[in-house]
């Protein structure tokens, strides 16, 4: 059975992700000590709300040097994939882990283009990884979000917001989604079942 440590930093949909991960048979530990990313086979970085509390909290904690030092698979959910950039234009400017190059920024509305972006939008696939393995051009993720990570290098699938939305990246050992995969129905369960079968 494989083991996943979900951060619980008070700051996260940590629940409906534990119960997405149970039903894919893993063993969730929850941990907000900084002693147990040490060990972790592998983790998720869960985040709902603002930047700037999320970023207090896991500083508050002593998590955010661990997180940097982590080698092995991280996993960055909705919020959380925002956290792995480097900085936020949210509440007046927020340093972040900096884990992957580039800025989060507020989503312009527009009249086709209200903000937060709330409901399903299809995801277009970048570049091979294998967290999309059996994921197909054009599946459906469930996004709530009301901030954008850069469209870089690191985009591995993008969804057509009216902008180039990042829906999920990699850098080395460290993956965002910034949908919510446990609330995506098959692509979401299929994502995180691949995570789980990541090498540690």
């Amino acid at each position: 059975m494989t083991e996943v440590t979900l951060i619980g930093y008070g700051s996260g949909n940590v629940a409906s992700v534990r119960f997405a991960l149970e039903r894919l048979g893993a063993r969730v530990r929850i941990t907000a000590d900084p002693a147990d990313l040490e060990e972790a086979e592998r983790v998720i970085l869960p985040g709902v709300g603002a930047a700037g509390y999320a970023m207090q909290r896991l500083n508050a904690l002593g998590l955010v040097e661990p997180l940097r030092r982590f080698k092995r698979p991280l996993l960055g959910v909705c919020l959380g994939q925002q956290l792995l950039f480097e900085t936020s234009a949210e509440d007046g400017g927020v340093d972040l882990l900096g884990l992957i190059p580039g800025r989060v920024e507020a989503i312009a509305p527009a009249p086709s283009r209200p903000s937060p972006h709330m409901g399903w939008s299809r995801l277009n696939i970048r570049r091979p990884d294998p967290l999309l393995e059996g994921i197909k051009d054009g599946d459906w993720a469930y996004f709530v979000h009301g901030f954008v990570c850069t469209d870089g290098p690191a985009t591995i699938a993008a969804a057509d917001y009216g902008i180039a939305v990042p829906a999920m990246v990699n850098s080395a050992n460290r993956w965002g989604c910034q949908f919510h995969p446990e609330r995506s129905a098959k692509a979401g369960a299929r994502i995180l079942k691949n995570f789980l079968e990541l090498p540690a």
